[in-house]
């Protein structure tokens, strides 16, 4: 007992040291959007270039104050009195809060704050937020909130805040009951738990020391999702190793000889597995978005993790328990067990889905087929070319309810304005394009000469801020460059605005030298150019997914027609999910839109683990088919495998599932998406769809591997088949492929 003893204290280190570095997460987590944007983006450009014309490197926060009927004095002077508080606030820029700027209408006024970028922008947000309330919290109608980049920042970080507690103990909860119901056993949900666990902090030990090491960035959304595969993974890998370890106590009385003999029967399917899902992530790598490319090796060092605790400590686990772990259903060591393939007989639900598909095979499949293509026809419904920045955040958001007020009452792009970086000598070339292109408000002219940092620009030139006769400063000048600030009249994360910044950039290419281009950048732009890259990843990623995975199957299965049957059922299940993923989002929760990261990602994860289902149903049927043939090997493999992968199907959708308690849009859809595309894959393709076909089409599924062509039903396999599906005719046998083969 050396061994399992070893594995189980490396194990045991691991989770103690991974279990520390949770507390660390939070320092290491960075949910700027402008963080993760490809290299090459004009924005990319526009934002290193800004730090060299102000000083500070700072994210913009805009408080806006709002009363029916116009503000009072009182108000005048509170919003006054605000603004300098402000500057007191820890995390805000020296000289970063601009004068109370009063709308045209005199109902509203607004403050630019600016945050330090290196400050903890959530925590200045609150302290400003805290300030407003003191100011509006009488409630005699003056209503106040901080909107602003910053502001989207702050509530986007408190959604995600509850990941770290909420959505483990809802993803635990719910696997836990899942595997009592399945198990009866009050120790084997606790051993299984216990291992998806160890696997998920010594997954968060390697994650942020990467983090730390400035290796990777790490977001929000891929903590939250790395928590999910983690615990979703290593629970269906332990299920399909203690399927085999319950099977190999029926026939080995020691427990050792059990525990290779199930190791031998499961490490081949669930490295397999961990591979395919491994594959499908790295290909996120060659995503121009870094929230895109990070997630798959984050997801990959999940994966691995979930693997080898499959492997190593759950075996050492259970060989410790032994039979015990079953209690009080103990299975007993059998001499003479019967032959796996009786359960094929009349009783259960499993035999009488094979007997079903012994009978009916073509129209099993064929019907399985038109309910996916129908339920696919939804996906002509799906939005997935973005949404607002104000629209990330479920529920309450004080950002969106304060841009609301900002565009009612001034330029909807007023505080985030499109930042222009031109040559000096082209400055009034290039303002003449901005004026006069629609949608775009005033400009102005970074400027050290002016209090507020920049200057007003028109037709008619630079101008001068301050009563009349005034000087009218200069430009500030960084490498014969300056930059402007275009104020938008729409709110700057709208489709409106985004339309904007992309003619501007086609206007002013035609002013721009190859040379010393006129780059266009700012918060329509970051979100204009996150979304280009979405677009042309989704594009790129998904056949590069279906390839690697087709590769890896065809090795595992040693066939051509198998792999591809295997993958054109997915992709039918994944269009089928998304389909049915459209309409609810529309029609029942009434989404804005999705964002077109969300297909991909819910093609890569559902494809990848969607595979695994196959992978677990299609080894053990190739196992069968060597000893009794192919048609016989589909039944036996559905049947012997059938309620291991419904359990881990449910396990998997349920954890996905649990992603829906963030307030996140992201993540409530991808957790829809994958959550029912595991229950389709479960219930209808691997259990009717893929049996149905490969029994139809017979040994040609291996086609061109040895087992094409040796595989026979013969006299004995075909008698099984009988004896086990009940029928009262004799399955037909398959012809040889070959004249004169007699197979």
């Amino acid at each position: 007992m050396l061994i399992p003893t070893v594995l189980i204290l490396v194990w045991l280190a691991a989770f103690g040291a991974g279990g520390a570095s949770f507390g660390a997460l939070s320092d290491v987590v960075e949910n700027e959007q402008a963080q993760f944007l490809p290299d090459d983006a004009e924005s990319t450009a526009v934002q290193d270039l800004q730090a060299e014309f102000r000083s500070a490197d700072a994210i913009p926060a805009i408080v806006v104050y709002e009363r029916d009927g116009g503000l009072t004095d009182a108000d005048t002077e509170a919003i006054a009195g605000d603004a300098v508080a402000f500057e007191e606030v820890s995390g805000v820029a020296a000289d970063g809060v601009s004068p109370p700027v009063p709308s045209e209408d005199g109902e509203a006024a607004s403050v630019f704050v600016q945050i330090d970028a290196s400050a903890e922008t959530d925590v200045a947000v609150d302290a400003l937020r805290e300030r407003i309330a003191e100011t509006s919290g009488d409630g005699d109608g003056l209503v106040a909130a901080v909107t602003g980049p910053a502001g989207f920042t702050a509530d986007l970080t408190a959604a995600f805040a509850g990941i770290d507690g909420l959505l483990l103990i809802v993803a635990f909860a719910a696997v836990f009951v899942i595997l009592v119901v399945v198990y009866r056993s009050p120790l084997l949900p606790v051993i299984v738990l216990g291992t998806s666990l160890t696997a998920l902090t010594a997954s968060v030990l390697a994650v942020v020391a990467l983090a730390r090491a400035d290796v990777l960035v790490l977001n929000g959304q891929t903590q939250g999702i790395l928590f999910i595969l983690v615990i979703g993974a290593a629970t269906d890998y332990s299920l399909l190793y203690i399927a085999r370890y319950r099977e190999a106590l029926l026939r080995h009385e020691r427990k050792w000889d059990a525990t290779w003999a199930a190791l031998r029967g499961a490490w081949e399917p669930i490295v397999a597995s961990g591979g395919t899902v491994i594959a499908g992530v790295l290909m996120l790598l060659v995503s121009e978005l870094t929230s895109n490319k990070i997630l798959g090796p984050v997801s990959a060092i999940g994966i691995v993790f979930a693997v080898l605790a499959a492997l190593t400590l759950l075996p050492a686990l259970m060989l410790w328990a032994g039979r015990a772990a079953f209690w009080p259903v103990r299975p007993k060591f059998d001499a003479a067990p019967a032959d796996e393939g009786a359960v094929l007989g009349r009783r259960g639900v499993w035999p009488k889905v094979a007997r079903l598909i012994a009978r009916r095979p073509r129209v099993t499949w064929i019907v399985s087929t038109l309910v996916l293509a129908v339920m696919a026809l939804g996906v002509t419904q799906l939005d997935a070319d973005g949404v607002p920045s104000s629209e990330f955040v479920l529920g309450e958001s004080q950002a969106r309810d304060g841009q609301a007020i900002l565009g009612d009452h001034f330029p909807g792009g007023s505080g985030t304005p499109a930042v222009v970086i031109a040559p000096e000598d082209q400055l009034q070339e290039v303002v003449d394009v901005l004026l006069g292109t629609d949608g775009v408000d005033s400009v102005s002219v970074v400027s050290e000469d002016s209090p507020s940092g920049s200057l007003p620009v028109t037709e008619d030139g630079v101008q001068p801020l301050g009563p009349p006769g005034s000087p009218a400063g200069e430009p500030t000048v960084v490498d014969g460059r300056v930059q402007l600030d275009a104020t938008l009249a729409y709110a700057s994360d709208s489709v409106e605005a985004e339309g904007v910044v992309a003619e501007l950039r086609t206007e002013l290419a035609g002013v721009s030298s190859v040379d010393d281009p006129v780059l266009v950048g700012g918060t329509s732009a970051i979100a204009l150019d996150t979304k280009d890259s979405s677009i042309r990843d989704r594009n790129l990623i998904i056949p590069l997914v279906l390839i690697v995975i087709l590769l890896i199957l065809m090795l595992l299965l040693r066939s051509i027609v198998a792999p591809l049957l295997l993958i054109g059922t997915v992709v039918l299940s994944f269009a089928a999910a998304l389909g049915v993923s459209a309409l609810v989002f529309n029609g029942v929760f009434g989404f804005p839109g999705a964002d077109p990261v969300v297909p991909l990602f819910g093609f890569v994860f559902l494809v990848a683990l969607g595979v695994d289902y196959n992978i677990f149903l299609m080894t053990r049927v190739r196992e069968e088919s060597a000893r009794h043939g192919t048609r016989a090997g589909v039944l036996r493999g559905l049947v012997v495998t059938g309620g291991v992968i419904t359990s881990a199907g449910l396990v998997l959708a349920a954890t996905f599932a649990a992603l829906g308690v963030l307030p996140i849009l992201f993540l409530a859809q991808i957790s829809f998406i994958v959550a029912f595309g595991v229950l389709l894959d479960t219930f209808l393709v691997r259990s009717l769809l893929v049996p149905a076909l490969s029994y139809d089409i017979g040994r040609a599924i291996w086609w061109p591997s040895r087992l094409w062509r040796t595989s026979s039903p013969g006299p004995r396999a075909e008698d099984a088949v009988l004896e086990a599906t009940g029928e009262s005719e004799p399955v037909p046998p398959e012809e040889p492929l070959m004249p004169g083969h007699r197979g």
